[in-house]
């Protein structure tokens, strides 16, 4: 079975046209969760083990201003190298969305950076750890087993850091007697009732405390090195939805993430999510059933679920169910006015800033900063408020003529942007604007386009 260009292109992916070498078949999309990573061999990013010395100099010299040093020239720089590196991996997921042709993949990317959420809530020092986390641990497992994507997550310096887990320490640990600290639950909790089994998945308070005194022993390094620090941990074993870990810690850890990940509950919880991000609002509970048999069937393969998915009838019916979220909008506002992922590397920082960091601020959604650990919303009422609109109408109006030389005919860019899905009212009302600009932006400001 092929997915049309257009329901691959506005219900799966950022938008039309489709890049070059797009396929549509099924089997061949399906294959491109796992095959090279086009888009992020063409847009690189650095890793952690790049980013984390210059974070570590950064650190050294706070602290030696502290300590009464003259050093702000010194200090300034290695501040902007760090702050760079952000807005590079901020450039860097336009410029992929934009150019991608496996538009399945980068979406199901976006995704899961949305679904295991992390801020960088602790300054500058870490600006950069929503990308990192991005690139080390969700990208190269976007089309393998979420049990390992989960372990890689979770692990990452940035989930830890995030949730609090550096400072979490057992009660009865050495250190947690000796200086009268104790747990931080908050990365058990998150782990349970957003990243696997769900509100309603079966766990109880008391199963968070033990999976918190499990997880007690990572902490992270000024460095961002990830360790294991053996006088945080609780002792004795835990007991975490009625089962036991005890023995080696690191392996009891490792041992809850994979039977969390492979939970019934955390089969219908992303299931449903997946269904909701993709299909609709209210998705027909016959694909999401589709769907969590897929899962378990197959061990929490990425890949199954979302055969599943593409696979059932719910795919194939009526699109435009969704609101694009103002990434998305960009995104598909870009690739239909031919705007290149070059361009956008390629721009002024202040350009950048101000035609899509801002931009998006203003349309409710601040670039890898969700409201809360449960990422950005999905329902169509958060996104369609009087002033959120108002910011999508201005954007419209306003930004096209400063990313193309020349502006398309609004008609041809309708049909272009849209495909069949371009209403005869909107072609009618984009050949009456009194000019190009007029025009394309009545056409970025249509429901149909700020739909999918």
């Amino acid at each position: 079975m092929d997915l049309t260009k257009e329901t691959l292109g506005l219900r799966f992916g950022y938008g039309l046209p489709l890049s070059e070498g797009t396929q549509t078949g099924l089997g061949a999309v399906i294959a491109s969760l796992t095959g090279p990573d086009l888009a992020g061999q063409t847009w690189r990013l650095s890793s952690l083990e790049i980013f984390a010395p210059k974070v570590a100099q950064l650190q050294v010299l706070q602290r030696q201003a502290r300590g009464g040093a003259d050093n702000t020239a010194a200090y300034d720089a290695a501040l902007n190298e760090v702050v760079g590196f952000a807005m590079l991996g901020f450039r860097t997921a336009f410029a992929r969305a934009i150019d991608t042709p496996q538009p399945l993949r980068e979406r199901l990317i976006t995704f899961f950076a949305d679904h295991f959420t992390v801020i960088a809530k602790s300054g500058a020092a870490v600006i950069y750890l929503p990308s990192a986390l991005v690139e080390d641990a969700i990208r190269p497992h976007i089309g393998g087993s979420f049990a390992q994507m989960l372990a890689a997550v979770t692990l990452h310096p940035a989930m830890l850091i995030y949730l609090d887990q550096h400072v979490s320490i057992g009660p009865n640990s050495r250190m947690g007697l000796k200086q009268g600290k104790g747990l931080n639950e908050n990365l058990a909790r998150e782990l349970m009732e957003l990243h696997t089994l769900g509100v309603g998945g079966g766990y109880s308070q008391i199963d968070v405390r033990q999976l918190a005194e499990l997880l007690t022993g990572l902490t992270v390094e000024r460095d961002l090195e990830v360790v294991f620090e053996a006088k945080r941990v609780e002792p004795g074993a835990e007991e975490v939805m009625g089962k036991s870990y005890g023995g080696d810690k690191i392996v009891a850890i490792q041992n809850v993430l994979r039977d969390l990940a492979l939970h019934p509950a955390t089969a219908a919880h992303m299931a449903r999510k997946l269904a909701v991000h993709f299909l609709s609002d209210s998705p027909d509970p016959a694909v999401i059933e589709a769907m969590r048999q897929a899962y378990e069937q197959s061990g929490g393969d990425i890949q199954a679920v979302m055969r599943a998915m593409l696979s059932h009838p719910a795919a194939q019916g009526q699109g435009a169910q969704k609101v694009r979220q103002p990434f998305d909008f960009i995104c598909a506002a870009c690739r239909a006015l031919g705007v290149t992922g070059a361009d956008v590397m390629a721009m002024k920082l202040g350009e950048f800033k101000r035609g899509f960091l801002f931009s998006m601020e203003q349309m409710g959604q601040r670039m890898k900063s969700a409201p809360g650990p449960d990422g950005f919303p999905e329902e169509a009422e958060a996104w369609v408020s009087p002033p959120r609109l108002a910011a999508r109408i201005d954007w419209a109006m306003r930004m096209p003529q400063h990313l193309v030389k020349e502006l398309p005919d609004p008609v041809l860019f309708a049909k272009g942007a849209l495909g069949g899905n371009a209403s005869q009212t909107l072609l009618t009302a984009a050949s009456r604007a009194e000019n190009r600009r007029d025009g394309v932006g009545i056409v970025l400001s249509s429901p149909e386009f700020n739909r999918r």
